[in-house]
């Protein structure tokens, strides 16, 4: 997968730009503000079809325009070359993908990004809600059957929650069986995708790291001693003294440890950083073996998370990824010694305008 054009207009600052990007990488420079995240975000929503900066996408639309739109030229990994293009106003989300409108999911299974911003690396202490997402993004592109089955799921907790909150009782049952039939499929689906994670996320770690004392446990949501139903039939009464759902997928998390203790409590913050980017591109890379289309990097601002020693690891590693990489510095300096690396590009960014150097 590589982007061969992309088309922004209307994004934050950007009011009109085109660039032809590397296959590998590419450096986005300029000074704070200049436009260089607003350009990650239109990659972001061409791929998510949301923002990573705002959890209301229209508020990306350049100030007095009434609409954004992204666009690409985009090579599969068959060597094809598809278009495809996202258009936001205020009221709605348009889609194409050669000519034909299409779904969020499409663009998404098309146009896979993972992105490493200052942000991502509250994965291990921020909510378990952050680390569910985590995970769902890497099974959803790894198994097309999981989003119709988590939506289902979905649809039957917020149904139940509905009876809770208003007592009735007697239709709980009928919702219940819908739960527990997609609530188990969705923590199997969870369970098997971490068990393909954890050996590619050890490896990763190491190599960031120098430790191989690392390791990845997973909570269903519920104890998994006793199965969802009994669990949900033991805690009605609770549910409905609190009107929700306290046990199921909806509840689960991972947890990563370090000599046997939580990562988080016991390691430094630069150590906690490293061990999110090793599992950022352990997902990157279980992805790539696995999905027709290569995984879009965006790394927003690399020198104020990683130093030079660790800077030049992610270099060289994102170097012989194969995948196409934009990553942001205010300038050249930022991103170390580049005499080593082949067919990069360079695009410096000012109020907004993008030139490649």
């Amino acid at each position: 997968m590589t982007l061969l054009k992309l088309d922004v207009f209307s994004v934050r600052n950007i009011h009109s730009a085109t660039i032809q990007p590397a296959p590998n990488l590419n450096f986005v420079t300029g000074a704070n503000a200049s436009g260089k995240s607003s350009l990650l975000e239109a990659i972001f929503i061409l791929g998510r079809a949301r923002s990573f900066r705002t959890q209301y996408v229209k508020q990306a639309i350049s100030f007095e325009q009434t609409q954004l739109i992204v666009a690409a030229q985009h090579r599969q990994h068959h060597g094809s070359v598809s278009n495809l293009g996202i258009q936001i106003n205020a009221k709605q989300t348009e889609i194409r993908i050669d000519q034909e409108n299409r779904q969020k999911a499409d663009l998404a299974y098309l146009f896979p990004v993972q992105l490493i911003q200052p942000k991502s690396y509250r994965l291990l202490d921020a909510g378990p809600q952050n680390r569910r997402e985590f995970l769902d993004w890497g099974i959803f592109n790894h198994n097309r059957n999981f989003l119709a089955t988590w939506r289902r799921y979905s649809k039957a907790v917020q149904q139940r929650n509905v009876l809770l909150r208003t007592r009735q009782t007697k239709q709980l049952p009928a919702w219940d069986k819908e739960l527990v039939e997609y609530g188990n499929a969705v923590n199997t689906f969870r369970k098997d995708y971490i068990q393909l994670l954890a050996p590619v996320f050890l490896q990763m770690a190491s190599h960031f790291l120098d430790t191989a004392q690392i390791d990845l446990r997973f909570s269903a949501g519920w104890d998994e001693h006793l199965s969802l139903e009994k669990v949900l039939s033991l805690n009605l009464e609770k549910d409905l003294r609190y009107g929700f759902t306290h046990a199921g997928p909806h509840r689960a998390d991972f947890l990563t440890f370090h000599n046997k203790r939580l990562a988080k409590d016991y390691l430094s913050r630069g150590q906690q950083k490293l061990l999110v980017l090793a599992l950022l591109l352990s997902q990157v890379s279980l992805l790539n073996n696995e999905a027709q289309n290569n995984c879009c990097i965006l790394v927003d601002d690399l020198t104020a998370e990683l130093d030079t020693e660790n800077r030049s690891k992610l270099l060289k590693y994102l170097a012989d990824l194969g995948c196409q990489v934009f990553i942001t510095g205010t300038g050249l300096s930022d991103f170390g010694d580049l005499s080593t690396l082949n067919n990069y590009k360079v695009f410096h960014v000012e109020h907004g305008c993008i030139q490649e150097l």
